[in-house]
């Protein structure tokens, strides 16, 4: 254990934009799946997934409290998927962050949905009810055909399972779709298919990032040779037939990653009208938009 750091972390560290001034948790190194081909989040060698030692996590819980009391309001359980662990683990952390961080109002995580087709909804409510309020789950596409090429290991189905299952234990669901993953040949079907999945399940959040490859793009073009990016023109077309087809009635919208080049924020359905008529601006007179520049987009 860290002599600075009542937590051990193992670099590189990732989080949700919204968990930015929340306590991150490791309570397991990695992601328990890790084939997505675009993801190069948790690839490095130090990030082999494991689960961490629960007696390691429960310790950290403590000795963050002794040092740091009160000021901690939110908690964020890292790494990829904090929920694949047992659900008997999890309450126990749950029960640690409540003696030893009384202030904490909020713990949330990242969710496959794999991992929640071990965990009933009972279990999900214990957990709800414990404290994990929120969970963020990387859809990416609603497309069958997008989520197949990319090595997802989800379909439509299976995620709309997980996002319902969510729903009905009482977890708030931020959903993520990554405009332009279905290239130039899939944008019209990943754009209804995804607006789709998040008008069969009216999650409480809903965010769009740009596809963005680096280093592993070889290895995603390996898997999908003739997938071919997205103009900037041909993102904002995207999403403009992606907000389209929504039909959300209290979802709050984002799509202020770093990644994007446009940044809208709003309330789905309440501001549509705002947002599509952003969107169309953007098409119709680029220069004039307010976009993100690309040097601020070095990701």
């Amino acid at each position: 254990m860290s002599a600075i750091l009542p937590i051990r972390y193992v670099e590189p560290v990732f989080r949700p934009p919204s968990e930015a001034e929340s306590l991150i948790l490791p309570v397991t190194d990695g992601c328990s799946w890790n084939k997505c081909t675009f993801c190069e989040m948790y690839t490095a060698p130090q990030k082999q997934f494991r689960a961490r030692d629960e007696a390691e996590v429960i310790d950290s819980i403590r000795r963050t409290g002794e040092r740091f009391g009160g000021q901690v309001r939110r908690v964020f359980l890292a790494d990829g998927d904090a929920l694949v662990l047992p659900t008997r683990r999890l309450l126990a952390y749950l029960e640690a962050i409540r003696a030893h961080l009384p202030a904490v109002h909020r713990v949330s995580s990242y969710c496959l949905a794999r991992n929640l087709k071990k965990k009933s909804v009972a279990e999900l409510k214990e957990l709800a009810d414990a404290g994990l309020k929120l969970a963020y789950l990387g859809a990416e596409s609603g497309d069958d055909e997008v989520l197949a090429h990319v090595s997802k290991g989800e379909t439509f189905d299976s995620t709309r399972d997980a996002l319902d299952k969510l729903g009905e234990a009482g977890i708030a669901r931020s959903v993520m779709i990554l405009n332009g993953l279905g290239g130039q040949a899939l944008s019209a079907q990943h754009a209804d298919n995804s607006a789709r999945l998040a008008n069969a399940t009216q999650p409480e959040y809903l965010s769009t990032l740009v596809v963005t490859l680096h280093e592993h793009g070889r290895r995603f073009l390996a898997a999908w040779p003739d997938w071919q990016a997205l103009s900037q023109d041909g993102l904002f077309r995207e999403m403009e037939r992606f907000l389209s087809a929504l039909e959300l009635t209290r979802t709050v919208f984002r799509s202020d990653h770093a990644s994007n080049w446009l940044v809208l924020k709003g309330t789905l359905g309440a501001d549509k009208p705002r947002l599509l008529a952003q969107v169309r601006a953007a098409i119709e007179h680029p220069d004039a938009a307010p976009l993100r520049p690309a040097w601020m987009r070095g990701l």
